[in-house]
């Protein structure tokens, strides 16, 4: 059944102890396009000054911009009613951009055209669609042009100097990313800030086992890959995820360092990445403990474990992860 509610005429005063909110002024959403995988030209999807400047514009209608679709997995039992929740994941994203291309002439039509069938060529790579909102913040998301942009010369879909086009990308990853990473480093030795929280209660000696605690800040939405930075010398690490699962290399059976002095070690744990390797190139993969798992940080704050086992020299370790979110 309807609620009712009693609407305060103009002029009246408010209820004594009741707070009203107050709307914040906001400014419009900056939307651009960059193709060339992010390094051609900036084309700008708002801002249209006046009918006498040639633009091209974001129109009412864009879809695909918040929420990813997900697949939830279901397994179904034959005596039991319902089913059972296996897991769900982030289908790609499907993004429909209404967009009015409008030039003082011909000419300047033709050119808008081209330049944007050029940004969005899947040809020359991925697109960077960027969000900026008032805070200044941006958010980018890289897509693929799929359709959308083959024309129409009906009525109302085109004129002289002017054409519409329901430009159709998917991004194959759907989650958005800004431009600020976040990272910090430590020395061994030295107690400095990893991540916005320290790195403690390591304090590692010389061929020394320290065993320390990792408290992680991840600001974005869901879950975020790290890339890991470990200058040697050590003889053996390991680190462990929020989620108990880990990665490392044990001690060598020549007794040599595992991680040589004046090394560095790159783990990736990004999808599509997966890598180990230090500056020379050399693969360490075989070197790693049976069952490895470059995890990944959940969302907010969570809590990782590092087990070292230091060389003759000064070990550092540097942790970087881009945060990611679900909507710009």
């Amino acid at each position: 059944m309807p609620i009712p509610v009693r609407s305060i005429p103009n002029g009246e005063a408010p209820s004594p102890g009741v707070t009203y909110p107050v709307p914040e002024r906001w400014q419009r959403t900056y939307v651009s396009i960059r193709g060339r995988n992010g390094e051609g030209e900036e084309i700008p999807l708002t801002g249209l000054r006046s009918r006498a400047w040639p633009a091209m514009v974001l129109q009412p209608g864009a879809t695909g911009l918040d929420l990813p679709t997900y697949s939830v997995h279901m397994d179904e039992s034959p005596n039991l009613d319902g089913s059972t929740v296996r897991g769900a994941r982030a289908s790609a994203r499907q993004i429909l951009l209404p967009c009015f291309v409008y030039g003082i002439d011909r000419k300047t039509l033709r050119q808008l055209k081209a330049k944007l069938a050029d940004a969005l060529n899947p040809k020359n790579g991925y697109s960077v669609l960027t969000f900026i909102e008032q805070n200044g913040e941006p958010r980018r998301l890289k897509c693929y042009y799929v359709g959308g942009m083959e024309g129409s010369e009906a009525v109302g879909a085109s004129g002289f100097t002017w054409i519409s086009y329901g430009i159709q990308l998917i991004a194959a990853d759907p989650y958005f990313y800004g431009d600020t990473a976040t990272a910090a480093s430590w020395s061994f030795g030295t107690d400095q800030p990893l991540l916005g929280s320290s790195f403690l209660p390591i304090t590692l000696a010389k061929g020394t086992v320290s065993t320390g605690t990792l408290t992680i800040e991840n600001p974005g939405d869901i879950e975020a890959w790290p890339v890991w930075e470990i200058t040697g010398p050590l003889k053996r690490f390991k680190f462990t995820g929020p989620d108990g699962t880990s990665f490392g290399i044990p001690d060598q059976p020549s007794g040599l360092d595992a991680l040589p002095s004046d090394r560095t070690l790159t783990v990736d744990c990004r999808p599509g990445y997966k890598t180990v390797r230090d500056d020379t190139g050399k693969i360490y993969f075989p070197l790693l403990s049976a069952n490895p798992s470059l995890w990944s940080v959940p969302s907010g704050t969570s809590t990782a474990t590092a087990d070292l086992l230091s060389g003759s020299g000064s070990p550092t370790v540097k942790m970087s992860l881009y945060p990611r979110y679900l909507t710009y």
